[in-house]
């Protein structure tokens, strides 16, 4: 008898779509979340989402724009329920989860 595997079991699509748009200070990637992002529980969600993102947008992979899809993850998510995207901008400074939290995901200044 044979016994074959399927693979590991593949992650709903938790973005839409992401866009790039100028800003006055660099640049900023629109994450769209889907309604899947917005209910999951499961605990691997925010990194395969995070791997969505990445895939759809390679030159998001740094270390700030991950601490601010994190933040929007774990807090706006939930907090902003209707917010239709996730901004994540180029030019924030990498800081603590307690200054991402207390900024809003938006260290360095206020959302445009």
């Amino acid at each position: 008898m044979t016994t074959r595997s399927v693979g590991p079991a593949r992650s709903p699509a938790y973005v839409a779509r992401v866009r790039w748009v100028p800003d006055s200070r660099g640049r900023s990637l629109r994450v769209y979340p889907t309604a899947a992002a917005r209910a999951t529980q499961e605990p691997s969600a925010r990194a395969a989402a995070w791997q969505q993102v990445v895939r759809l947008a390679p030159a998001a992979d740094t270390v700030t724009m991950r601490a601010q899809f994190d933040c929007h993850w774990d807090y706006a998510r939930i907090a902003e329920r209707s917010k239709p995207s996730w901004n994540l901008e180029t030019w924030r400074p990498v800081v603590s989860a307690q200054i991402m939290f207390d900024t809003r995901c938006n260290p360095g200044g206020a959302e445009e």
